[in-house]
């Protein structure tokens, strides 16, 4: 016997057999059995609602202090230097994308200090301009702290703090101040270079790459020479 004609057999006595439920039964709910309704047990003590904390010293806050999902968490930043020349500066709303270039910058905007002449430490040591807070902080701390406080360490102490403050106080009363050089003159200085760098480093957070481009501007202008 081939397996046609199994399989046409088989299905010969299948349908020679009475079907006990039609494809279009439908069981009448009247004749379910009678059931009581259950009800749910009410809970030992009622559930408490979560209470928002506030920032704890480190700066920690429990989750209901967390920003809602795609909400930018901001940081406060506190810059602090104990030895001469004391400083306190507090930078609010940081994202966790500031940079330490971007905090540099800031104390310069506030002092008139120097870039070059400001070092940042972070638990006392020294950190890179390129870095960024998410990257100092960790994964971990990036989600519980908001505060965080540098050193600032400034090269040449009080003395380069007062000719800072002598020639912010000079521009402000209008005062004769020596003019260094201008147009292309300022291309053969060391510090536009040194500036140049500083610049492309805030923007594009890579050392490396950052010193890349201003070598190539650099040859570049001296091929046009």
């Amino acid at each position: 016997m081939t397996e046609v004609s199994f399989a046409r057999s088989f299905l010969t006595t299948l349908d020679s057999r009475p079907i006990k439920i039609s494809a279009d039964h439908v069981e009448d709910p009247k004749t379910y059995p009678a059931r009581g309704a259950y009800t749910l047990p009410k809970m030992p003590s009622p559930m408490s609602r979560p209470r928002s904390s506030q920032p704890g010293e480190d700066g920690s806050t429990s989750s209901s202090t967390r920003p809602a999902p795609g909400s930018e968490r901001s940081y406060t930043v506190q810059l602090i230097s104990a030895r001469n020349p004391p400083l306190d500066i507090t930078l609010s709303a940081q994202s966790v994308n500031t940079s330490v270039l971007d905090l540099k910058t800031a104390v310069v905007d506030k002092t008139g200090l120097e870039l070059d002449k400001i070092k940042l430490l972070y638990n006392k040591k020294p950190v890179a301009d390129s870095k960024i807070l998410k990257e100092i902080l960790g994964a971990e701390a990036v989600e519980t702290v908001t505060k965080v406080e540098f050193g600032i360490m400034i090269m040449g102490g009080a003395a380069a703090l007062a000719a800072a403050e002598a020639a912010k106080n000079a521009a402000a009363a209008g005062g004769d101040v020596a003019q260094g050089p201008s147009g292309g003159e300022v291309l053969e200085t060391a510090e536009f270079w040194e500036d140049l760098r500083g610049f492309l480093l805030q923007r594009v957070r890579d050392e490396k790459a950052a010193s890349d481009l201003a070598d190539t501007f650099q040859a570049a202008w001296k091929a046009k020479r």
